[in-house]
């Protein structure tokens, strides 16, 4: 009987150890996104508009994604200057963000609230989040204003 006991006790010992070890290691499912929510605007069928998001999320933000294939029309309506478009428009906040912009550079938008209009990465350069791939690019972070006046936010 005595026997019987240990076991149990031992069993139930590497059980309570075993239950607090995975807990505190394991990401609670219900966790959510804790940043700003960030609305883009995206065509259905861009893929890297998909993997800009996912970087967003991972860095804490939560996303609302709008489809559209209006995309020109959704830049000319909330005033992207033709000069710095890229595939997705974002607004957080009250900034626009254009194209593939590094989470940092928004959380520190947020931070420091610049009077700017927003932040863009003009095109599609390889290596910005969301275009990871086998190279990587030089480019650079703009802000800019609502006259399309523009100033260099990071570089990378």
């Amino acid at each position: 009987m005595k026997n019987k006991f240990q076991k149990s006790l031992a069993l139930g010992a590497a059980f309570f150890a075993l239950t607090l070890t995975t807990g505190a290691a394991a990401p609670s499912v219900d966790a959510a996104p804790n940043g700003p929510t960030i609305t883009v605007y995206k065509d259905p069928s861009c893929g890297c508009c998909k993997n800009w998001i996912e970087h967003l999320v991972k860095h804490g933000y939560r996303v609302d994604a709008k489809d559209t294939p209006a995309m020109a029309e959704v830049k000319r309506t909330l005033g992207v200057p033709d000069a710095l478009t890229s595939c997705h428009t974002a607004v957080v906040n009250g900034y626009l963000i254009e194209g593939h912009v590094p989470a940092a550079d928004i959380a520190r938008l947020l931070k420091q609230r610049p009077k700017v209009a927003g932040l863009a990465v003009p095109g599609m350069p390889m290596g910005a989040p969301g275009m990871e791939g086998p190279r990587q690019e030089h480019y650079q972070v703009l802000s800019f204003d609502k006259n399309g006046k523009t100033r260099i936010f990071a570089s990378y």
